[in-house]
């Protein structure tokens, strides 16, 4: 049972906290002074018997003890956000899947899935989609706490993902491309040490992609250029590489198209030699839906197609 000196307030003041790793920032979304925030937690700390934050130099962080909470309030939050609102939404005819997706899938095996899970007869048609992009650790956190159905792209190797499910797809390459007519574009084989001579475009740090990225460099001893475009936006990405001189670090699926049609070329080195693994990432701890099974059928179907077409070029 419930211990009764803890109330919603509690938990939404450290769901709060958890999120932004800040007190003043928490106590800001939830219009409270920093004071009230700062009791509120003590309150709960205190029910609990045991210490939820602990300070370090960029604000607070859980410890083992908020870390195990936060697996069971986010969902549990979340399911009861979703009970009070599926009342309303069910005169409406409201439904939506939460879907986070990584740069890997955002070119086609998510718009394509999309499409013909909406397009199948006798499907999904009344479930509306709404997908937020970003790196892994944000990503994977919000599906923690509850705030995701699903998680797709290229994460196995992301220390965020701990006790959260993650379901194989497929491998997928991180290539390195540079624009038609570019000076390394004709020359193979290429040495590794001319990739320092131009300015990159590349994943962000912390992200699991750039951790390839920073691999590659430290086997072959390249020093990049401080002049470069850190970015997990695929249209920025792509625009800049085909009006520059830049060598783009993009996963094969979002430079296919180019590709085929001559407007980049693919450099003669190989940054990774079998790629990652891209996949479904569960909250085990959520109640599934037939709406997310089914999204994640269609998902397998069109990933299954890809690597067909794959095997046969």
């Amino acid at each position: 049972m419930l211990n009764a000196r803890i109330k919603l307030r509690h938990l939404q003041a450290f769901l709060e906290v958890a999120r932004h790793r800040s007190f003043a920032r928490a106590a800001e979304r939830l219009a409270i002074t920093q004071p009230g925030m700062s009791k509120t937690i003590r309150e709960l700390e205190e029910s609990l018997g045991a210490s939820l934050f602990e300070r370090t130099p960029k604000g607070v962080a859980l410890t083992q003890a908020g870390l195990t909470l936060l697996r069971h309030a986010g969902p549990a939050m979340r399911a009861l956000e979703e009970g009070v609102a599926a009342v309303g939404d069910a005169h409406r005819g409201v439904r939506r899947l939460r879907v986070g997706a990584l740069s890997t899938v955002e070119s086609r095996l998510l718009p394509e899935a999309i499409r013909r899970w909406h397009a199948e007869p006798g499907g999904q048609n009344d479930v509306g989609v709404h997908v937020v992009s970003g790196s892994s650790a944000f990503l994977l956190s919000r599906l923690r706490r509850g705030e995701l159905d699903l998680v797709v792209g290229r994460m196995t190797e992301a220390r965020e993902i701990r006790d959260l499910t993650f379901e194989h797809l497929y491998y997928e390459p991180l290539l390195l491309s540079v624009r038609s007519g570019h000076p390394l574009a004709a020359i193979s084989p290429l040495d590794p040490a001319r990739l320092g001579d131009f300015p990159w475009v590349l994943p962000p740090p912390q992200t699991t992609l750039r951790q390839q990225v920073d691999s590659f460099c430290v086997r072959h001893s390249l020093v990049l250029m401080s002049q470069r475009l850190e970015t997990l936006s695929l249209p920025v990405s792509r625009g800049y590489t085909l009006e520059s001189d830049a060598i783009w670090v993009a996963p094969e699926e979002a430079i296919a198209e180019d590709l085929a049609a001559g407007r980049l070329c693919r450099l003669s080195v190989d940054l990774e030699s079998q790629g990652g693994s891209v996949g479904l990432c569960f909250n085990a701890s959520m109640q599934s839906s037939l709406a997310l099974e089914e999204f994640c059928e269609v998902l397998r179907e069109v990933a299954a197609g890809m690597m067909l077409e794959r095997s046969t070029t």
